[in-house]
């Protein structure tokens, strides 16, 4: 007999159509059977040593997070509630071009250091790997999620090339190029860059090409952080859109959205953008968050050039006085490419999170808000925190637009990820609420999307990019990972006030068929394992 009946569900089964009401009988992390309710009249009904009603209750496929900064805390956590009660079965790591593998023993330091804003320092992991391969064993122990990897670009640069603003030389481009491969062999599904932050950045097209023409080779997929969300984005998004026609590679829009003063309500030209590349034949997807504040670390709104070289580097620059006013005027009057191209504005960018507890007090409050209360310049207050908490701290930049996230999360190759931070005081409410976000705001209360069109976003679309012939549908065959939520009552709990509240109307998510969220509480299962890139 088999181990589970899911009885009376509201199947969205992800692939866009009408739901249907049905048992759904798992066994062995897949699902065996599907029995609608049409079919099943005047027949014995499919029996399992477990049964589950489900009325009331919409059974989907689990969520993939096609942007997770997870990548040391399904380590670090094994609860990892913040995504599994979300309805999350599968993220995806290694993005924005740094991340902690391929590394030797030098990179991993200067990674860790750069990264700890988004990741903690991981002074309590034990880094017992250095290449792509060894880190998908890592998660294969047991973690409470499936998780696959992009290779990131900025680390790889770093490994070979190092910190400087410089060409590769054909040999080291050579290098690179044998990483990449390598780290697809061994299991990546593409490759990530952060073209915002260094050393990642300080790529010219013709090497990123080069690159993404590995990336092709093998299947994968680009997924790019590209060169400006401000001043510049339009072209930021053309520049990608023709790197990768130019090396036949699939492209991957990260948080792909159009942010500050500059951009509001130009959604439709970015649109117009990737219907006509589409048109041609290029292959291109995206993912949004769906909030309008951004959220990253405070160093990485600095000028290139001040971030040239590593983070001792930088906290060189910062304690230098004349350096100092250099990056200044870059940030203020300037507009750095850090800050892309747009001239920072202090009351935007809100502490969320600090390494050294000292500084705790600046959490929750703008930079003006506190040099306000201090009495001295946002410049001060600012350098002051990069060089107290050694570049550790995070902020969220409230740059976005409403009209902007609505249009972009209704295109056809959308799909859902939380660029999910879960370092600091204060994180984004994201990390812990996008999914249950878009299906309580944006779909029950606003109708921006159906039910059905916003479980394909968020199942079968990200599947089909990464390729997984058995993932993302509620099919028989299909690996069990599923969620059941209340679609009355799901929302996302957390706010900016409290963002680690967990969700609303999500009783239960299964990974391979075992349930990691049971009645709305976790469970000590840890069912999720790497998912490599399928040949």
């Amino acid at each position: 007999m088999e181990e589970l009946v899911i009885r009376d569900a509201d199947v969205v089964d992800g692939g866009g159509g009408p739901s249907y009401r049905a048992d759904v009988v798992v066994d062995r992390g897949r699902i065996v059977s599907i029995v609608q309710e049409a079919a099943a009249a005047g027949c014995q009904r499919p029996k399992a040593r477990r049964e589950l009603d489900a009325e009331g209750l919409v059974l989907s496929p689990g969520f993939v997070d096609m942007h997770a900064h997870s990548d040391l805390a399904l380590l670090r956590d094994p609860d990892h509630s913040a995504k599994a009660a979300q309805g999350v079965t599968l993220e995806v790591l290694g993005q924005d071009g740094l991340s902690y593998a391929p590394v030797d023993d030098r990179t991993l330091g200067e990674v860790r250091s750069a990264i700890a804003g988004w990741n903690g320092s991981g002074d309590d992991i034990d880094f017992d790997w250095r290449s792509v391969g060894e880190y998908l064993d890592r998660l294969d122990r047991g973690i409470a999620v499936n998780a696959a990897y992009l290779i990131p670009q900025g680390t790889v640069r770093a490994l070979v090339v190092g910190w400087e603003d410089r060409e590769a030389t054909p040999a080291e481009l050579d290098r690179m190029r044998a990483l990449v491969a390598e780290g697809l062999e061994q299991g990546a599904v593409g490759l990530s860059s952060g073209l915002t932050y260094t050393p990642g950045m300080y790529a010219r097209d013709a090497e990123l090409t080069e690159l993404c023409r590995v990336v092709a080779r093998y299947g994968g997929y680009y997924c790019p952080h590209h060169r400006s969300y401000g001043a510049g984005a339009l072209e930021a998004y053309e520049e990608m859109v023709a790197l990768t026609r130019e090396a036949g590679c699939a492209l991957h829009l990260a948080h792909a959205t159009m942010n500050f003063g500059v951009n509001r309500g130009r959604a439709p030209e970015l649109l117009s953008l990737l219907d006509k590349a589409l048109a041609e034949g290029a292959d291109i997807s995206l993912d949004t968050y769906p909030y309008t504040p951004g959220c990253t670390t405070l160093v990485a709104l600095l000028p290139s050039w001040a971030s040239e070289g590593g983070p001792e580097a930088v906290l060189a620059r910062l304690a230098d006085d004349a350096t100092a006013e250099r990056i200044r005027h870059d940030l203020e009057v300037v507009g750095a490419d850090g800050c892309h191209g747009v001239p920072v504005e202090w009351e935007t960018i809100e502490i969320s999170g600090v390494a050294e507890p000292a500084l705790a007090d600046h959490v929750g409050r703008t930079v003006r808000e506190t040099a306000d209360a201090r009495g001295e310049a946002p410049w001060t207050t600012a350098r002051r925190l990069l060089l107290e908490d050694r570049l550790g701290t995070t902020i969220l930049q409230h740059v976005g637009h409403e009209e902007n996230v609505r249009a972009i999360m209704r295109h056809r190759v959308h799909t859902g990820g939380s660029d999910g931070i879960l370092q600091g005081a204060k994180p984004h409410p994201r990390a812990y609420g996008t999914f249950p976000h878009y299906l309580g705001h944006y779909v029950r209360e606003l109708g921006v999307l159906s039910l059905e069109e916003c479980v394909a976003h968020l199942t079968s679309r990200p599947a089909k990019r990464l390729r997984l012939p058995d993932r993302g549908l509620v099919r028989e065959g299909y690996r069990a990972d599923l969620v059941l939520f209340d679609p009355e009552t799901v929302a996302a709990g957390s706010t900016f006030e409290e963002p680690r509240t967990p969700p609303t109307g999500i009783p239960h998510v299964l990974v391979d068929g075992r349930f990691v969220i049971e009645d709305g509480r976790r469970t000590d299962v840890l069912a999720g394992r790497a998912v490599r890139r399928t040949p």
